[in-house]
């Protein structure tokens, strides 16, 4: 699966688990108990790769300063605005969206399971978010210790999915973008 992308790869991985899940005894507690449990220690290892990516960042302290022109909100007619931070200020970034991102699916999830009873996607999220967290590109530059450059330089390019086509598209971070937005004078925005 190397060549894959990681879309296919996840949908490859659902349609699978839910063959799987199919032929698991969900009725049994203790089966159930043990699926929990790989459930939360999928959680736990995420939180902990997270935490020690959160670490590497604040230690590295990169005060590096990146140019990048935001997107304009969808359906909004205004131009996309100015952003000037540092690379430590924008992988802090990055890394909160990342946790904020990973606690509203282990509330989807509790949602799910407890009040509506459903035990079948347990199973599911305890891979798609832990191979989403290990692919993720501060990962891979702060734990697999990948060079920030390609794919991989700062802003980074949003994966595209299902629904990119109704966003407003990819930070723009070439020098032409940015000058005729300091040009422009819509900026000012400036996160230290």
């Amino acid at each position: 699966m190397a060549g894959l992308s990681p879309q296919i790869t996840n949908i490859i991985i659902i349609l699978g688990m839910m063959q799987v899940s199919k032929k698991i005894p969900f009725e049994d507690p203790d089966v159930l108990n043990l699926v929990r449990a790989l459930y939360v220690a999928s959680n736990v290892i995420i939180a902990g790769i997270y935490i020690y990516v959160q670490l590497q960042i604040n230690k590295k302290k990169d005060l590096t300063t990146i140019k990048y022109v935001e997107p304009a909100p969808m359906g909004s007619s205004e131009e996309g605005k100015l952003v000037t931070t540092t690379v430590h200020a924008y992988d802090s970034q990055q890394i909160k969206n990342s946790f904020r991102s990973q606690v509203m699916g282990i509330a989807m999830m509790g949602f799910m399971h407890i009040y509506m009873k459903y035990t079948n996607p347990l199973l599911i999220q305890s891979i798609i978010p832990l191979k989403g967290a290990l692919e993720s590109n501060l990962v891979k530059i702060h734990l697999y210790g990948k060079p920030a450059s390609g794919d991989l330089k700062r802003p980074f390019k949003q994966p595209a999915g299902l629904m990119s086509g109704l966003q407003s598209g990819p930070a723009q971070s070439d020098k032409k973008a940015v000058e005729a937005a300091e040009r422009a004078g819509r900026g000012g925005v400036k996160d230290e």
